[in-house]
């Protein structure tokens, strides 16, 4: 008897057995037309009526089926036939195992067939970027035992989540580092709202910049700049100097730079560019495939600039589908990535045309879609005035913090030297009337008056 014919015995008269497999089989993994109509009636029946069908009751369920022919019908019976007469029983744990093995094994072999399809027919629903979330998939096919958090049952496993130290990437930033409880958590999505030129980028870079000096692996994708003007800006960060003088540099002098900034990490950098709105997280991943087998590099934080000139990897480009959820889908797309891969993963979005000069932006200033907000963990706004960049100065207002309360430290202020694409703190004195709740803060209105906001 084969792995299929077990497996469709055991359904029918093993309840435990059928209660643990039913979620992870499909009928695709079947082979005959007559094993995968036996299986769905099989299925159906036990989800409707949360028992296995007896013998007559499949075989009533399946003479209503208009659609077979008289061949299938004669093959199923024929199975249920070989069912009836088998009485021998087997023993769960091998029955669970094989049955896991078999899924996995049809599940690769309908994976190639597909890519191979695929390959033959360019023109199909699927692109060839899309192979490798197929095979990916196939391979990730497992039966998961984890069905929840039971409230009573895991008491001590919840007591013991509460007080393990979560790893994190910290900021160089102190009030940063506030609002985070000390950095930002693996599987998070985060993102920065700014009008064009305020600093989003510069944001991203300083903060990839100060991941490496931390010694994390980090990989940054770029969908806006060239590679080469990322590695520039990241350069004139770490090396301190200006875009003017980093360009004047001699070789000598600029190698040395470059190999005292790898001396002292043990991370890599690596910058991808791709074509503006040409790229989704089919081919970021298969980006991060390519880099852990060619250069054994897996990121420990991920930048992607920036959200809204991405591919949605669900929907297709052109599709006659709205901007809030095309937008929405990018951000649950990429947040996946960032759960799959264990990372944080930050990135950016513009604001619409009445954030444009607002000195004031909240969450109805997220340009395209206000879904992206209802995706993100982490979302804050970077504003500048003109009295803001005499000063030196860049302000941050929280918009949506999963990781602390975000009325505390609501805005506050850091300092940014655009000529060095650096951030720094900011003298104490200069968060006064900012930080705290409850005061009154001076901000600029879009008709750059000064107007009194309450916390």
């Amino acid at each position: 008897m084969n792995t299929e014919k077990i497996v469709l015995k055991n359904l029918l008269r093993n309840e435990q057995f059928a209660r643990k497999v039913l979620p992870f089989l499909k009928s695709e993994y079947f082979i005959l037309d007559s094993d995968k109509v036996l299986f769905e009636t099989i299925k159906e029946f036990i989800l409707k009526y949360n028992t296995q069908p007896t013998k007559d009751a499949l075989q009533i369920e399946i003479d209503k089926n208009k659609t077979l022919s008289e061949d299938t019908i004669k093959k199923i019976n024929e199975n249920l036939e070989h069912i009836q007469k088998d009485a021998e029983d087997t023993n769960i744990d091998w029955l669970v195992s094989t049955t896991e093995q078999f899924c996995q094994d049809r599940g690769i072999y309908n994976a190639i067939m597909k890519s191979i399809e695929i390959m033959n027919s360019p023109k199909g629903g699927l692109s060839k970027g899309s192979i490798p979330e197929l095979l990916s998939d196939a391979l990730a096919i497992s039966f998961d035992p984890n069905i929840g958090h039971d409230y009573f049952d895991n008491i001590e496993e919840r007591y013991e989540y509460y007080h393990r130290v979560h790893e994190k990437i910290p900021f160089d930033l102190e009030f940063f580092n506030k609002i985070t409880k000390n950095g930002l958590p693996k599987k998070t999505l985060n993102i920065a709202i700014a009008s064009t030129g305020v600093g989003k980028s510069l944001f991203m870079c300083h903060v990839a910049a100060s991941c490496l000096n931390q010694g994390r692996n980090v990989l940054y994708i770029t969908l806006e700049l060239a590679e080469e003007e990322v590695a520039k800006r990241i350069d004139a960060n770490l090396m301190n100097i200006s875009f003017e003088d980093l360009m004047s540099l001699p070789k000598d002098i600029y190698l040395k730079k470059a190999n005292s900034i790898k001396s002292r990490t043990n991370g890599k950098l690596i910058v991808k560019e791709y074509p503006t709105a040409s790229a989704s997280t089919i081919h970021f991943k298969a980006l991060l495939n390519e880099l852990n087998l060619k250069k054994s590099f897996k990121p420990d934080i991920i930048f992607v600039d920036y959200l809204n000139i991405c591919c949605s990897a669900r929907i297709k480009a052109g599709s006659n589908i709205n901007s809030y959820t095309y937008v929405k889908s990018i951000a649950e797309e990429l947040r996946g990535l960032a759960v799959e891969h264990e990372v944080p993963l930050i990135s950016a979005t513009q604001t619409n045309r009445a954030g444009f000069d607002n000195s004031d932006i909240d969450l109805t200033n997220t340009s395209e879609s206000i879904g992206l907000p209802a995706t993100a963990d982490f979302m804050f706004a970077l504003i500048s005035t003109d009295e803001l960049e005499a000063l030196g100065q860049i302000m941050v207002k929280q918009l949506k913090n999963r990781y602390n309360d975000p009325t505390q430290n609501k805005r506050f202020v850091v300092g940014i030297d655009r000529s060095k694409m650096k951030l720094y703190d900011a003298e104490a004195s200069a968060q006064t009337d900012i930080v705290d709740s409850g005061q009154n803060i001076p901000v600029m209105n879009n008709r750059n008056k000064f107007k009194q906001l309450k916390v």
